[in-house]
């Protein structure tokens, strides 16, 4: 009897991972895609998806595996990849209810809630800033007592400071946790600690880190976010100091979670007053903001791709990682007031690639030199905020 086609079955509530799909296509799968109905004509790769599901907007669990459990009654499913990290611990149930491949709801909660990761993180010996769990009013008044303020006010399950409040007094939070109401114990309070972020971008398989790329952002996502801004992230120089510590850090925290294989984005900060790095949080999806394009403007390995192939393989087959090149690369972007913002007076060698977004400017960088990222992204910077920036309040939930 032939062999069929492995069978995939990508689930996002956002349009991404386009290169995911067209890497399994490539390897001979069978491509599904589920994704929200509000992206039905979105820019998929129609030649790479052999069937698309369309889903309602926060779908209960308990309809999205009935729905799931139903197309699998004629159509084989292999392999279920949540492309968005707001779709993992969806995949993470309809894998464990269909006994699937990958990670479930147990390992998935380490890379999703904000408590939990925090909790392991510190449980491996990673330093990580004072946090408690918003539940106990008496533990809390201590925590506020002891750990001195600005305290942070994060929702366990969320991205890119979503929903995020700082808290400069003790007063200042109760009023939040009404609002909250019976929702609080989904959030932590921790110290904010003023310092420079870092993001590690990697590639596990079998528990080992394959590959790691370290990067400084310029200036912290959280203040572009929350107070608007040019956002940069760029290349460390590979021999540095921070980019040896964080790495090696990225490393001991990828054990001590257990993720078996995937791929990883991971940030840091590294205190103004001690210099010492802290964890803050771990996803196991590829980082936004056009960070992919940066790691391979950079390297040439495309994470998107590559996450494909240990998905496919799932560990029987052996993942091989290409020979990454150590170039340095960079992103700058930032929301503009033009629909279409005239980008043209731009024009250094080193611009790799143009983000065509509405409302938006950007370019992805890529030199053999850090300095000269470096250079550019500081330059730039000060010629967005005059040309094209524009602020908006960041959205209490994320919207596709």
């Amino acid at each position: 009897m032939t062999a069929r086609p492995l069978s995939i079955l990508c689930v996002s509530s956002y349009e991404k991972g386009q290169d995911f799909l067209r890497a399994c296509k490539a390897m001979g799968c069978t491509v599904f895609l589920l994704t929200v109905e509000k992206l039905r004509k979105a820019n998929w790769p129609a030649d790479s998806i052999d069937e698309m599901f369309f889903m309602p907007e926060e779908l209960p669990i308990r309809d999205l595996l009935h729905a799931v459990s139903y197309a699998a009654r004629t159509r084989h499913i292999d392999r279920v990849v949540a492309l968005d990290e707001f779709d993992l611990e969806n995949v993470a149930a309809i894998r464990e209810h269909l006994r699937l491949p990958g990670m479930g709801l147990t390992t998935v909660h380490y890379f999703r809630d904000k408590l939990a990761m925090r909790a392991k993180a510190r449980e491996a010996g990673i330093l990580v800033p004072d946090f408690i769990h918003v539940l106990n009013y008496g533990d809390l008044r201590d925590f506020m007592n002891h750990v001195p303020p600005p305290w942070l006010l994060k929702p366990r399950a969320q991205a890119s400071g979503i929903g995020m409040k700082k808290i400069h007094k003790s007063e200042e939070l109760w009023p939040w946790l009404d609002q909250l109401g019976d929702n609080q114990s989904d959030y932590l309070l921790e110290q904010f600690i003023p310092g420079s972020v870092f993001h590690v971008d990697g590639i596990v398989s079998e528990k080992q880190v394959l590959f790691a790329d370290a990067h400084g952002y310029g200036s912290p996502p959280l203040d572009v976010s929350h107070h608007g801004g040019v956002f940069t992230t760029r290349t460390l120089p590979r021999d540095s100091s921070e980019a040896i510590a964080l790495k090696d850090i990225h490393a001991k925290l990828v054990d001590g979670l257990g993720l078996m294989r995937g791929v990883t984005h991971t940030e840091f900060l590294k205190a103004h007053s001690d210099q010492r790095f802290y964890f803050l949080e771990i996803a196991a999806r590829i980082g936004g903001a056009y960070i992919s394009n940066v790691v391979e403007a950079a390297t040439g390995i495309n994470l998107w791709r590559e996450w494909a192939h240990l998905e496919i393989g799932a560990g029987k087959q052996p993942y091989q990682l290409p020979q990454p090149r150590h170039d340095y690369a960079g992103v700058i972007v930032s929301l503009a007031r033009q629909q279409e913002p005239d980008t043209s007076a731009f024009n250094d060698p080193e611009i790799v690639y143009r983000i065509p977004k509405f409302h938006h400017a950007g370019f992805v960088l890529k030199s053999s030199s850090p300095q000269r990222i470096e250079e550019l992204l500081a330059s730039y910077t000060q010629r967005f905020v005059a040309d094209f920036l524009a602020t908006q309040p960041v959205p209490d939930k994320p919207t596709s």
